[in-house]
């Protein structure tokens, strides 16, 4: 839950959510600079929000929403659906 509370990690949720593919980290327009990317995309993967693995040189996403779903039942929903608070 902690993983969702950053903006840009709620951002990196939504963009693979509307995707419905698995995206690679530069798909994804970040407000932040490269090495905070790789942050933000790190703690997902640590809380298990995210999958990642490499095609070539590019490291791909995959939003994990099956076990994400199972774990908290209308999490990812509301987290999707929530407009940002700027």
């Amino acid at each position: 839950m902690e993983a969702l509370v950053d903006p840009v990690r709620r951002l990196i949720v939504r963009e693979l959510h509307a995707a419905r593919r698995d995206l690679a980290c530069g798909a994804i327009d970040l407000p932040v600079g490269k090495s905070t990317a790789t942050h933000h995309f790190h703690v997902l993967r640590e809380a298990g929000l995210i999958r990642q693995y490499y095609v070539g040189t590019s490291r791909m996403n995959a939003l994990r929403a099956e076990e994400f779903d199972e774990a908290f039942p209308g999490l990812l929903g509301a987290v999707v659906g929530a407009p940002e608070q700027r």
